[in-house]
């Protein structure tokens, strides 16, 4: 009986917590079929009557944001971000693990300390050193990206990596293959688990990032957090419809690709930071 009476309160706290994280995206998106004085007048209720104006607010706000265009530098940035992370981070976490020397230790506690540096600390100075070296371009700020997410994901790399045993790569070596084809081949399709869950991390970091892209590439190649940004017009004034209607496209993409591999998660989480 008690056991059932806990369960009951477990299952409603987790009910709770569960409405609260969805409230706030269930508003967004009520809000973005509103007029933008009925959202200012009643945020919370449903677009019904006068309040309802269809799909002009997502077509106002594609077109004053230039949406296509800034989902296509999203989009771009975030893969090729990704992609370079995954790839160095774990080939550098493979060389921590099984090169144990002076060098590769402080390589590791540099990157882990990495983690606990707050961004701020490092922002202009960033923006200054990614002006001077020409890096303030969508090519640039990859391997901007590349440096700032190197610290979790080369943690999370080197825990699972300790896991995987030495005798495997040993015999792809008797087999003749090279170091560079032993990882791609063997350590990184073992990976995969971490590399999911390195992957989805850094994804909805990179693509909701606001602060990074406004920073290096500006207004030239805008992302879609910041073309979202210049919605706001003069005196604070803010076309709230439109932005609202901008918020509910720009997070379709990560809610999707989270949902369709969110299972990993806990499996490379617990892989690769509770094993190692």
């Amino acid at each position: 009986m008690l056991k059932r009476i806990t369960d009951a309160l477990l299952f409603l706290l987790l009910l709770a917590f569960t409405a609260a994280f969805i409230f706030p995206v269930a508003v967004i998106l009520i809000n973005s079929f509103k007029a933008k004085f009925s959202i200012n007048a009643s945020p919370f209720s449903l677009p019904l009557g006068d309040e309802f104006v269809g799909l002009s607010n997502y077509t106002t706000g594609i077109g004053n944001t230039g949406f296509p265009t800034a989902f296509g530098w999203s989009v771009f940035i975030t893969v090729f971000s990704v992609a370079l992370i995954i790839l160095c981070t774990s080939m550098c976490a493979w060389y921590i693990v099984r090169v144990k020397n002076i060098l590769t230790s402080v390589l590791y506690y540099a990157l882990v300390f990495s983690m606990i540096v707050p961004f701020q600390m490092v922002m202009f100075t960033m923006s200054k050193t990614a002006n001077v070296l020409h890096l303030d371009n969508p090519l640039g700020i990859i391997l901007i990206y590349l440096g700032f997410g190197a610290g979790l994901s080369v943690f999370m790399f080197t825990g699972f990596i300790k896991t995987v045993p030495l005798g495997i790569e040993e015999a792809a070596t008797i087999d003749g293959c090279t170091p560079l084809k032993t990882f791609m081949l063997v350590v990184l399709p073992i990976l995969k688990p971490t590399a999911i869950t390195v992957a989805i991390l850094n994804t909805m970091w990179i693509w909701n990032d606001y602060l990074l892209p406004y920073l290096v590439i500006g207004s030239d190649y805008k992302t879609i957090p910041v073309a979202i940004q210049y919605l706001k017009g003069g005196y604070g004034s803010v076309d709230m419809g439109a932005m609202m209607a901008m918020l509910v496209l720009s997070v379709i993409p990560v809610i999707v690709f989270y949902l369709s591999s969110q299972k990993y998660i806990i499996k490379g989480v617990a892989a690769g930071a509770v094993k190692g």
